[in-house]
């Protein structure tokens, strides 16, 4: 039964939604210029070239950003860039001069305001396998530098840009959006380096958000489950149909247009800051 407390909360969302305007006053959470829009902005996406990040690319510019697409995959970079009618950068993440050239070239663009890191890779491997031997220490560092290391560097190098530009009147001046997943809370067999990078993304983005919070900068993560991204487009049609089939609903793999979606809602909302949201679906990953 609801208490005293939480029927006056009530009385006062109804006042909020009922009252006409009044000079001066501006229900709570609203105010001028409360939502970062995108247009006019600079949008930084690594990974850009395919999936997620292409996806992101795409869902950006159609909002008024303009995009630097940033991927080692200079063809499908180049491409993806000129439809969009914005810039390339080729560039390795987990390098910080050839990133930092790339957030250099975004911020030559124009308010850098927006960094999204799509960048990733993938390795199945256990920590020991079933001949006794040992997880591949190269492999696993690779991964790692991709995913979590690369992620830092963008976050770091982004943010430094950031602080540059001129805020809004909120005194926000940008976002980053890091890219985690659902392993990194119920990683599978053979995921354990995979697992390992994408938790630590999601370790990162709160002390980030704490860190950039006096320079009027927010840090959200996004934890995706099983969506239909050129790496899953390997598996027969059979072995896909049985992954979408796994998640509880809507049964079936996410649409890369789902994550970048949430992205521009994220971009817009400048409430969500240090919180890490899955896009799974309700998936609970089983150990295989």
């Amino acid at each position: 039964m609801p208490t005293a407390r939480s029927r006056r909360g009530d009385r006062s969302a109804a006042w909020w939604s009922m009252s006409p305007a009044r000079p001066g006053r501006e229900p709570p959470g609203g105010g001028k210029n409360a939502l970062m829009d995108p247009k006019n902005a600079v949008a930084l996406v690594t990974g850009g070239a395919s999936g997620l990040g292409a996806a992101t690319a795409r869902r950006l510019a159609g909002a008024g950003a303009r995009v630097l697409v940033v991927d080692i995959d200079e063809e499908r970079g180049r491409a993806l860039a000129g439809e969009l009618g914005g810039a390339f950068a080729r560039a390795d993440v987990s390098d910080g001069a050839s990133l930092g050239a790339a957030v250099d070239q975004a911020a030559a663009l124009g308010p850098l305001r927006i960094a999204v890191a799509c960048a990733g890779v993938g390795w199945v491997a256990r920590t020991v396998d079933k001949t006794g031997a040992p997880h591949d220490l190269a492999v696993f560092q690779k991964v790692v530098g991709v995913n979590l290391v690369g992620t830092f560097n963008l976050l770091r190098l982004a943010a430094s840009a950031m602080a540059k530009v001129e805020p809004h009147e909120t005194g926000e001046r940008g976002v980053v959006v890091q890219t985690a997943s659902v392993a990194a809370y119920e990683g599978q067999i053979g995921q354990i380096a995979y697992a390992a990078s994408k938790g630590g993304v999601v370790g990162m983005t709160v002390p980030a958000a704490r860190d950039l919070a006096p320079i009027g900068v927010r840090v959200m993560t996004i934890a995706p489950g099983l969506f239909d991204t050129p790496l899953l487009g390997l598996l027969p049609a059979a072995a896909r149909e049985a992954l979408g089939a796994s998640v509880v609903f809507p049964r079936r793999l996410g649409d890369p247009a789902e994550y970048a979606a949430l992205v521009e809602h994220i971009v817009r909302n400048p409430y969500l800051n240090g919180e890490t949201v899955r896009l799974d679906g309700a998936l609970r990953m089983q150990p295989k």
